[in-house]
């Protein structure tokens, strides 16, 4: 199936799953699927549990490598805001002298042919290659396509950082110790990765939709049963602003009775321009007619905000999680925003970073920078902080 087929099926499929509710009413086609899907998520959940009590018992071996490892993850797939708070953990840990590399799998990177993996073989002796390097934590040195888009803006954003991807982050922590001398390593999306041993898991949950319709993948969205959340160290109940979390809190609660619990919103700071990354105040904003643009996950939070900043959002255009624009695709929605009469197409940082560069543009192309703010357990982030600084709780 080629990558537009597959987004395409994503995107008919995804508004089926992904809230609670939102698969019911449907004519026989649809539920004879969703019946099938529900018979093949039976037997994944199974494949996820059995692995699961395969590392538990020792059977598949867990790989320490002697440092700080912490994982920031989630049991669903994708919409909880998981990069800026691994952006913020990296940033305070860097801040406070830790010597910090991300691993990332690197999700929908560029992947290499045979031919140049052969030869990549040859040349290293029969070794596999060594993870790629999106930044040494003094330069960038990949671009988006090669590294996937989030390790790209972890990068662009975190200078001081190293980051590394590789779909073997055992291979990667290894690399990052011996080859950059650091000692704490965070796993991006890293809460299933059950191969390399964990210090601590950061587990995030979106509060507007914790565990989407209950059922694991294929037929809903959770990677495996909320019950897991048992083994987070630390809970954050993201986009908690405006709403009530206090049934979430008691299910988490009751899920893991000891974890840390933190509440956060994902609040944009800056309108930056996605080109020539000139930056803007957010009251630009306000009464600004726009073309929102997204290819995310859960692309209802961002349009909220923007409407929430005083934006008309006169179209809104959805492309499928993690889609890479090509140069056309960049043009057509710079020349469609001109046609319907707005001042400017408004994307998400992640988007951004996945659009082809086009010079000369009728509209500006923009994006919001977010990043994380704790409403509540603030100082539960600063223990997870200072249990990896080994430093004294304040």
């Amino acid at each position: 199936m080629s990558r537009k087929a597959f987004e395409s099926a994503e995107n008919s499929l995804l508004p089926l799953i992904q809230y609670e509710g939102a698969d019911q009413g449907h004519d026989w086609p649809v539920s004879l699927l969703l019946w099938i899907l529900a018979r093949i998520s039976s037997i994944y959940g199974a494949v996820v549990q059995l692995r699961l009590w395969l590392y538990n018992t020792g059977i598949k071996r867990r790989f320490p490598l002697g440092c700080q490892v912490i994982s920031i993850g989630n049991v669903t797939a994708g919409g909880t805001g998981k990069t800026p708070m691994v952006e913020k953990l990296a940033r305070e840990l860097a801040d406070q002298g830790r010597k910090v590399a991300i691993l990332s799998r690197g999700y929908r990177k560029k992947e290499k042919g045979f031919w140049e993996k052969l030869r990549d073989r040859v040349r290293g002796g029969g070794k596999p290659p060594p993870p790629r390097v999106v930044s040494d934590g003094k330069r960038l040195l990949l671009d988006s396509e090669m590294s996937g888009d989030e390790p790209y803006m972890l990068a662009t954003n975190l200078p001081d950082v190293v980051v590394l991807v590789d779909r073997d982050r055992v291979k990667s922590g290894r690399h990052a110790i011996r080859k950059f001398g650091c000692d704490t390593l965070l796993l991006d999306d890293g809460f299933q990765y059950q191969k390399l041993l964990h210090r601590r898991d950061i587990v995030l949950v979106d509060r507007t939709n914790p565990f989407g319709n209950g059922h694991v993948l294929p037929r809903g969205i959770l990677r495996e049963p909320a019950k897991n959340i048992a083994r987070a160290s630390f809970v954050c109940i993201t986009k908690a602003r405006g709403g009530d979390t206090a049934v979430l809190r008691s299910i988490v609660r009751e899920l893991n009775p000891t974890a840390g619990i933190m509440e956060c919103n994902h609040d944009p700071v800056a309108l930056v321009d996605a080109f020539t990354r000139e930056r803007f105040g957010l009251e630009k904003l306000a009464g600004m007619k726009v073309y929102a643009v997204s290819g995310i996950a859960a692309p209802r939070s961002f349009e909220n905000s923007l409407e929430k900043l005083g934006a008309e959002i006169l179209e809104k255009r959805h492309f499928a999680d993690h889609h890479r624009f090509s140069q056309q695709e960049t043009i057509d929605i710079v020349n469609r925003a001109q046609e319907i009469g707005a001042d400017a197409v408004v994307t998400t940082e992640k988007d951004a970073v996945r659009m082809t560069r086009i010079d000369r543009r009728a509209v500006p192309v923009l994006f919001l920078r977010i990043e994380v703010v704790f409403l509540d357990g603030a100082d539960e982030f600063r223990r997870c902080v200072n249990e990896i600084t080994f430093k004294d709780a304040k």
